[in-house]
């Protein structure tokens, strides 16, 4: 275990070791846009051995989610050290479900906003370019066809496609807010209704706007949250 800890340490320096033991794996399946950033900066800030993007990004968990390889993402080590994920690939479609049969004493965070709010803050977050790869991004949100229409027609090079900072073939316009805003809509409906049926103690729904929402959070999860404190990461400006 300390050899363990040691490799984790060289390569993920800034990766906490000694978890909250007050609850078991916690996971954020709010729809990226949606807090998950604040949901991350909350559990670093209450002791929690946090996993977000930047362990989606070392891990390729989400290249895994999409080749539907879930052992591949619970075998990994990180995952094994971490107890509190945020981001990707928690989110992406049904995912919670394999989520919670896997890990039956988890507990499951779902906040949501207004949804032209997420719309527009979708639009904003990369100057209206689809978020993260193109090929997850579209299967995400429902635009697979699209997406293969245009590789095989040689208008997308999915190599040059996937680099960072990159303008992207694919964009998300005003002229898609419905189709967006419908899926962020069924996203939240169909996770609720899935823990009503199955576990509904297992699952806090919160909403951006309420300003005692991580005061909320911290009973679900056994935490003592002070009146005043915050978490706002990403604020849009």
């Amino acid at each position: 275990m300390k050899q363990i800890k040691t490799l984790i340490r060289r390569y993920v320096p800034n990766i906490k070791l000694s978890p909250n033991n007050k609850t078991g794996k916690v996971f954020c399946i709010s729809m990226q846009r949606s807090g998950t950033s604040s949901v991350g900066k909350f559990f670093r800030d209450f002791g929690f051995a946090w996993a977000g993007w930047p362990a989606d990004r070392r891990n390729k968990w989400s290249p895994s989610w999409y080749e539907g390889d879930y052992e591949k993402i619970f075998n990994s080590l990180e995952f094994k050290m971490t107890n509190a994920y945020e981001d990707s690939p928690w989110f992406m479609p049904g995912f919670y479900k394999v989520l919670f049969h896997r890990f039956p004493n988890a507990k499951f965070i779902l906040f949501t906003r207004e949804p032209d709010a997420w719309f527009q803050s979708m639009i904003k977050h990369s100057q209206g370019s689809v978020l993260g790869k193109t090929r997850v991004h579209c299967k995400i949100y429902r635009r697979e066809l699209e997406y293969f229409d245009l590789l095989n027609s040689g208008l997308l090079n999915e190599d040059k496609e996937d680099k960072k900072r990159i303008e992207k073939t694919m964009e998300i316009t005003q002229d898609h807010a419905e189709h967006y805003k419908n899926l962020y809509r069924l996203h939240n409906i169909e996770v609720k209704d899935f823990f009503n049926k199955h576990a509904p103690q297992a699952l806090h729904i919160g909403g951006l706007e309420d300003t005692e929402k991580w005061q909320k959070l911290g009973k679900f999860l056994n935490i003592k949250v002070a009146d005043h404190y915050d978490s706002h990461e990403n604020r849009s400006k």
